[in-house]
């Protein structure tokens, strides 16, 4: 596997001398940051893009850089609707597209909210489940058949604020806290991986979760300055204590250089199940805080199986 890349890497660096062609891709969450970049890079290199998004009009408007490089490297990009705070726009969104019946050979789960108030989808789940997760592992189940190669989902070192709640998903029980909703998602989607590289890896289709790192983008947008400024406080001192470098945001093309490297560059093998930072794959660490690594938890194949059937369950569709 290619490792001479870290967390400074940009797309443009990872996918040097990479040629996508005849490859198709779709990427959620493409009317923003992360999503922008991630659907430009692949293709500049020639892959046909599918972006999806909430706000198609907003989506429309943001990606003229993506039409460009696709336009100059021989590729395509077009947009779908998808709200994944909607299980009928997630339905709607991923029978067209079975419709169609045309082959992805890779998809990049990228769009989420981040710390929003407390506050519900359409179908009543809690925010940040319900749109981080749960709309995904519906769109991802439903288009899995079209899936060929890889499946890239982003979680986050938000993972470790919280383990998956299975008893009380939707803060029903418990108080709730943004950042701890946030945790629970972000696990889940690993887990989501791990269950869905189990399912499908015998048909040569892996899953990997990946962490973009920590960059400024509207993800942010529930945060004040104040709030934000305080979480990198928290970050230095926790890197501080465990005698690592002072917490540094990455610009766009190297927070989302980990999805293009974990989708196109990586062997399928050495990241299938598995998490990935800074274009490698982590290790598993225990320690306080938000450093590198990821929890066991996030990993647990037990948990990922339990938190597939608690999914299918609050969706109501079986996989």
């Amino acid at each position: 596997m290619t490792s001479n890349f870290g967390a400074t890497s940009t797309t443009d660096e990872v996918l040097a001398g990479i040629d996508l062609k005849g490859r198709r891709v779709l990427v959620t969450g493409t009317s923003a940051g992360l999503g922008i970049e991630t659907a430009r890079a692949l293709a500049a290199h020639g892959a046909d893009v599918v972006g999806a998004a909430r706000d198609l009009a907003k989506a429309e408007a943001a990606t003229g850089v993506v039409r460009d490089a696709a336009k100059t490297a021989g590729g395509r990009f077009s947009l779908i609707e998808l709200d994944l705070a909607s299980l009928a726009s997630v339905r709607a969104a991923a029978d067209r597209l079975v419709a169609d019946g045309t082959p992805f050979d890779i998809v990049i789960a990228n769009a989420g909210v981040m710390a929003p108030p407390f506050g519900h989808t359409a179908d009543g789940f809690e925010t940040q489940f319900g749109t981080n997760h749960l709309g995904h592992f519906l769109f991802v189940n439903r288009i899995a058949g079209l899936i060929r190669e890889r499946l890239v989902n982003l979680s986050s070192a938000g993972h470790r604020f919280s383990d998956v709640d299975l008893d009380d998903p939707n803060f029903e029980h418990t108080p709730y806290d943004p950042w701890v909703g946030y945790g629970r998602s972000k696990t889940a989607n690993i887990l989501l991986a791990v269950e869905f590289d189990r399912r499908h890896k015998d048909r040569g289709v892996r899953a990997a979760a990946v962490h973009p790192g920590g960059i400024r983008t509207e993800l942010g947008r529930h945060m004040t300055e104040e709030a934000m400024e305080a979480l990198v406080v928290s970050l230095n001192e926790s890197n501080a204590a465990a005698g690592l470098p002072p917490f540094e945001f990455k610009s766009i093309p190297q927070g989302a250089a980990t999805s293009v490297w974990a989708a196109v560059r990586a062997e399928a093998e050495a990241v299938g199940g598995r998490y990935c930072e800074d274009c490698h794959v982590a290790s598993i660490t225990q320690g306080e805080g938000l450093r590198d690594g990821v929890r066991t938890y996030a990993l647990d194949p037990d948990r990922a199986k339990a938190l597939w059937a608690l999914s299918e369950e609050m969706v109501g569709e079986r996989f």
